[in-house]
């Protein structure tokens, strides 16, 4: 499913995991094999993870409907033919909405959440709400296949920057398909931008506006709840990428993709306030320590793949920092933290319930 902008080949990213290549870190051979463990981790991270554990139970009216997405209640009928930027230079016309691949999750919950859901014919393996799980998949390891994209005859497929590989991309355009690139999201900020530029490219603009100020409106509604307190006694929260069966273990910067939302929730980003403005770096005691963390923000499918949380705080460092102490943890579903989209407002309001629950969870 799906992790931050961190890790992909090709261009600054966006947070599917079917978009996630692991970005090369400088440092020789033993960034080399960092990067090749996260390479392999972010698979998982789309096909299903293993293990049991303490992971946060869902509230009702957050997360727990975060399988399911939630159309328009009437979205106009598109106006045809659009001609629009792609974020790769060209300018693309889409004469028809009849058959929608979007090639990563969070684009999926866009177009299905604009009203588009029955025209959509594939998916990204990283569009995991309920509406598109039937849908044949058109990635292989999270790599898009072309054949199986042109053997579904789409009359328009969206990707982001960071979807690959380009020969892929380039066969897709080659045959005469509109394929429109567009930016992958990083933060709160990206929100509407995204939701806009879909929306422009079916035809729905108006459905775009509508779409964009409820999810905004909903979001500033969730930060309304937040307790008040001063800065000083702000929470810090350490971003947490986790593999177990990878052995993969990562502490969150500045450019994880988390930040934004820890903000919005009124905490601190532990890492990137301690100093980290890269994406991720792997974790030391010392990094831990510099973090300084009174809670953890996890994937739910990370938590689970160490055990739990009594499997957490058998990672160094971890056991040392107040979060590991007060077994404090946020977990969040792996396929909509990062997504930045219409179920944002969710995912926020899932974080700031655990985060500002007495203890957190594991408590």
């Amino acid at each position: 499913m799906h992790i931050s902008q961190a890790f992909a080949t090709r261009s600054p990213e966006g947070p599917d995991a079917g978009r996630m290549r692991a970005r090369r870190p400088a440092g020789g051979r033993a960034a080399a094999a960092l990067t090749a463990a996260v390479a392999f981790a972010l698979v998982l991270t789309g096909c299903g993870g293993g293990g049991g554990g303490n992971s946060a139970p869902k509230s009702a009216g957050s997360t727990a409907d975060a399988d399911r997405v939630e159309p328009l209640a009437a979205p106009p009928a598109p106006k045809l033919p659009v001609t629009v930027d792609s974020a790769d230079g060209a300018k693309v016309t889409i004469d028809s909405t009849d058959r929608i691949v979007p090639l990563t999750g969070s684009l999926s919950e866009i177009v299905f959440t604009l009203g588009f859901g029955k025209q959509v014919v594939a998916r990204d393996i990283t569009a995991t709400f309920e509406q598109a799980e039937k849908l044949p998949v058109v990635t292989r390891a999270h790599d898009v296949s072309a054949e199986s994209v042109l053997s579904l005859k789409p009359t328009i497929v969206l990707a982001d920057t960071t979807t690959g590989p380009a020969e892929a991309i380039d066969q897709i355009r080659d045959a005469g398909i509109p394929l429109l690139v567009v930016e992958p999201a990083k933060e709160l900020a990206d929100v509407g931008r995204r939701i806009d530029t879909v929306a422009e490219a079916l035809g729905v603009p108006s459905a775009g506006t509508e779409l964009k100020e409820r999810t905004e409106s909903r979001i500033a509604a969730v930060q309304k709840s937040i307790p008040d307190h001063a800065d000083a006694e702000k929470p810090r929260v350490a971003f947490l990428y986790l593999r177990g069966s990878a052995s993969v273990y990562l502490l969150g910067g500045a450019e994880s993709g988390a930040s934004s939302l820890l903000e919005a929730a009124g905490a601190v980003d532990a890492g990137k306030e301690s100093g980290l403005d890269k994406d991720f770096t792997a974790i030391t005691s010392e990094a831990l320590a510099k973090a300084a963390p009174d809670a953890i923000l996890v994937m739910s499918k990370g938590l689970a793949s160490v055990d739990g949380m009594d499997g957490l705080v058998k990672i160094p460092g971890i056991a040392e920092t107040p979060a590991g102490m007060d077994r404090r943890v946020v977990s969040i579903d792996d396929g909509v933290l990062l997504n930045y989209g219409p179920r944002t407002d969710r995912v926020l309001t899932e974080i700031v319930e655990q985060l500002y629950a007495k203890g957190g969870t594991g408590q």
